[in-house]
């Protein structure tokens, strides 16, 4: 295993080497020595997480961020997961330094372009890094040491490397998508990076309490050392934003909605799988098995972003969306003590599920679905309540799954987001001054979280094997079975009926045909039947 671990880090450290001497001589085939023009209209994406680890089954950090020590009294301390393997990763013979890019003569800018490319060279190879057409300024690393899952920060800087960059030869694709992609130039302008909202407020003293999934979360760990401490110092300590999570504060999550709408709740991150009962409109941002590739599950979730805001400000009576937590490393497998290697694996299989989407994609494997909290996944699969367990891989690993499971089937992508509402009252309350600064650093949380995406979908199969975990991809005739009957036949289907579809749910069907449908090449007619149409956008585009 240790030696596998080490070729697999000598490998990439080759293909990151290889790349960045690429863009050093001038030959980027890859679009990363490109100058691009951030834009000024708005757009904004979605997506599908999975669920979270007991706390109770996570190791917490050891290390506090710095950033935090400027907030006085913090009340509640960050933990952090450590997913990576028991033994720590072998740096690579050959570890490279960051490179002296030589770049062209620079073309004459306007005078904002020319300020934020002055912002992205102060803030490189680090937190709050963006990408202004220079993608190695992006690597570096994370706010928080927990967020490099016990990974050294030399090898750390070599994974982002790959992951971002990518590196062909190595099968490993790269995530430029994500800053070439117009979302991403639309939250560079709403996080004001060039010309921050001054402060004019004074005397404020307004605590919000966020309620995230789990504090242990990746995504909600990035808030409490990053979001909220960034927060508390450009108000002067006026906004104190603090976080919980769902198992803290006896929360299921299906209320959440309703929660944050009449005010039990300050401010709470929506996941649709578990609102989707009530409202399964919102269902159309995680139907799962509809992408398959992280550019497809990425640029079809941020196309519908804004009808998710919108349906959200219908549903809540007005509380606004303040941004996005995006789940990366979130990729779905199936935990089992027997491989699963094809459909007849699944036929008759008690599987673990956490969605309505997520159950029908099981029935259209064979498998007979069983919800189940979080809490229950170790013990379930270690009594053998369940066959298999579905959850993303770096949340099997925090959860010790590797434990009481051999094998991992899959994936089904997801590389999305949740979404972060606060209730309308409490918005209204704050002044304007400090709602838009707010706003400004929700976005440069997103921002943080892009940079940091690509890696945590790099290392979480790593990750899962290097705990002894023995991995299946789905084969070519699963895939295909994917495509043409669990899709066509189950998903869309089920979660049609769910809308009442044709006699109501005409609003998000037309979400789905627009937004996501030339992604995945599957229409819904009007009668509610699913046909083949061309794949017109993404990746897979003909």
């Amino acid at each position: 295993m240790r030696q596998r671990r080490m070729v697999f880090w000598l490998v990439a450290t080759l293909a990151i080497a290889a790349v960045l001497a690429a863009i050093a001589c001038g030959q980027d085939d890859s679009g990363t020595g490109q100058n691009v023009e951030p834009r000024s209209d708005a757009t904004a994406p979605a997506a599908s997480p999975a669920a979270p680890p007991s706390p109770a089954q996570t190791a917490p950090a050891t290390t506090v961020p710095t950033a935090a020590a400027s907030r006085p009294n913090p009340t509640l301390e960050p933990t952090m997961p450590a997913a990576a393997p028991t033994q720590p990763a072998a740096a690579p013979a050959v570890v490279p330094t960051e490179p002296t890019l030589t770049q062209p003569a620079p073309t004459p800018q306007p005078p904002v372009i020319s300020d934020l490319m002055a912002y992205a060279d102060a803030h490189a190879h680090g937190p709050g890094a963006i990408y202004v057409g220079d993608a190695t300024q992006l690597l570096g690393p994370p706010p928080h040491q927990g967020l490099m899952f016990g990974v050294p920060e030399a090898i750390y800087r070599q994974a982002s490397a790959a992951a971002i960059l990518g590196f062909e030869p190595a099968g490993i694709p790269d995530h430029l998508f994500i800053y070439n992609s117009d979302y991403y130039r639309d939250l560079i302008d709403k996080a004001n990076l060039t010309e921050p909202t001054q402060l004019t407020s004074s005397g404020e003293s307004i605590e919000i309490q966020h309620v995230c999934i789990d504090r242990n979360l990746p995504t909600c760990v990035l808030i409490q050392t990053y979001w909220a401490p960034n927060l508390w110092e450009r108000t002067n300590g006026q906004v104190d934003l603090s976080v919980t999570s769902f198992v803290e504060l006896g929360l299921a999550g299906p209320d959440t909605l309703s929660q944050v709408a009449d005010g039990s709740l300050d401010m709470v991150n929506i996941f649709t799988g578990y609102v989707a009962g009530a409202h399964p409109s919102l269902e159309v941002q995680s139907l799962w098995g509809t992408a398959t590739d992280w550019e497809t599950s990425y640029s079809a979730l941020a196309d519908m972003a804004p009808d998710i805001d919108r349906m959200l400000l219908d549903i809540t009576g007005g509380s606004p969306v303040l941004n996005r937590n995006w789940f990366a490393g979130s990729d779905q497998w199936f935990f089992s003590n027997q491989p699963m290697r094809s459909i007849g694996d699944f036929e008759s299989q008690q599987i673990r599920t956490h969605s309505a989407s997520m159950s029908d994609f099981i029935r259209g494997m064979g498998g007979e679905p069983v919800e189940l909290s979080v809490g229950e996944l170790y013990t379930a699969l270690q009594i053998g309540t369940v066959d298999a367990a579905v959850t993303t891989l770096l949340l099997g690993v925090t959860g010790s799954l590797f434990e009481v499971a051999d094998h991992i089937a899959g994936p089904v992508i997801g590389f999305g987001y949740t979404n972060n509402v606060i209730n309308l009252a409490v918005w209204d309350d704050i002044p304007e001054d400090l709602q838009q600064i707010i706003i400004e650093e929700g976005a440069k949380a997103e921002l943080e979280a892009l940079r940091l995406a690509p890696f945590q979908n790099f290392i979480a199969l790593e990750a899962a094997q290097d705990r002894g975990l023995e991995a299946t991809p789905f084969s070519d005739q699963v895939q295909e079975h994917i495509q043409t009957v669990v899709l066509p036949e189950h998903v869309i289907p089920g979660w049609l009926r769910r809308l009442g579809y044709p006699g109501s749910g005409a609003d998000a069907v037309a979400i789905y045909n627009a937004k996501s449908a030339p992604y995945t090449g599957l229409m819904i007619t009007p009668d509610g039947s699913v046909e083949q149409v061309p794949i017109t956008k993404g990746p897979r585009a003909q």
